[in-house]
């Protein structure tokens, strides 16, 4: 469905080029979920909206790579033109929050019956009857009269279901959803996931997941990639990754759980902060925070690579962050 080569995104500011993105690879199968974790400020946001040409540019720049849809269109390289018969069509976004998502001075009926009017000439009666029957299907009371309605009179995860409902409105093959589960409550973040699935198992749809929760990647999702400073750091299945994680960051971030610590017991937190983008560490980015591996052995003099290390587990090449630490030294 879609594969990304060597891709390299970075911003131009006054205080410096950004390497937001670099060197970032990976690929999603028909109806696959595919999971993009790491802090904030990892790329994961800018990776996806650099494949929908949604990168401001300047001071954005698209510097290197490939991402070619469904084994013809490369993203990246496609005019403005053929990104937006693709865009809300064979592609759509759950954006991270609604409220600024949404206009808030149209109505829910306008901004539901765009796409159809735009991608497949659907207009009148027949879009709204759609767009109802669209709010309907993501479990929004009484949608004949809520659709009439503005942005500001839905609660955030009644907002967050319209979304959803515009994403899958037109029956995309990728969907991408940006934290689509920030500030939900815990009982709606699971009837957004639910709807998402079944959505997804109706439609075929594949689907990349960002986010920072690990428990909604494990629910979830099929395959994870973990990201760092703008780099992936590990890629593997979800069954692969929160069994047997390699990497000292990825370590280190089913660590910061809470749910995995005893009661009473001191929450572990990664230490530090992520280095700069704009002049990033010249070998590993993770050797100022490595408290899980072996920060002595971390690389200085060069960017680990990503390599297979087991049958589908890629991980940096960084004898500091693939090495254990001895238990006391963990703690």
């Amino acid at each position: 469905m879609l594969q990304v080569s060597n891709l390299s995104t970075r911003f131009h500011t006054r205080n410096g080029i950004v390497h937001a993105v670099e060197d970032v690879s990976f690929s999603v199968e028909k109806g696959q979920t595919l999971g993009i974790v790491g802090e904030s400020g990892s790329g994961k946001s800018v990776t996806c909206y650099s494949l929908l040409g949604l990168i401001p540019q300047p001071p954005g720049k698209i510097h290197s790579g490939s991402a070619i849809f469904d084994g013809k269109t490369d993203l990246l390289k496609a005019s403005e033109k053929e990104l937006r018969k693709i865009r809300g069509k064979r592609i759509s976004m759950i954006f991270q929050d609604p409220m600024t998502s949404l206009n808030p001075f149209l109505k829910i009926s306008t901004q539901l019956t765009e796409p159809l009017e735009i991608h497949e000439g659907i207009k009148g009666k027949a879009a709204l009857h759609r767009a109802i029957d669209a709010l309907a299907e993501v479990g929004i009371p009484d949608p004949e009269k809520r659709i009439q309605s503005y942005p500001h009179e839905f609660s955030g995860g009644m907002r967050q279901r319209v979304m959803i409902a515009m994403a899958l409105i037109t029956r995309p093959e990728l969907l991408i959803c940006d934290e689509p589960t920030t500030a939900l409550d815990v009982t709606v973040q699971k009837q957004v996931l639910d709807l998402i699935k079944e959505r997804q198992r109706e439609l075929g749809t594949a689907v990349i997941m960002i986010t920072h929760d690990l428990g909604v990647v494990y629910q979830v999702c099929d395959h994870v990639n973990v990201m760092y400073a703008g780099r992936l750091v590990e890629s593997a299945s979800a069954a692969k990754l929160f069994s047997t994680p390699m990497h000292a960051y990825t370590r280190a971030l089913l660590k910061s759980i809470p749910a995995t610590h005893s009661k009473g017991e001191t929450l572990y937190t990664i230490p530090g902060l992520p280095p700069s983008l704009t002049n990033p560490p010249k070998g590993c980015a993770f050797q100022a925070r490595n408290t899980l591996g072996d920060a002595s052995l971390c690389v200085t003099d060069h960017h680990p690579a990503l390599v297979e290390k087991a049958p589908g587990h890629l991980v940096q090449d960084c004898p500091g962050c693939l090495a254990k630490s001895p238990p006391a030294l963990a703690e």
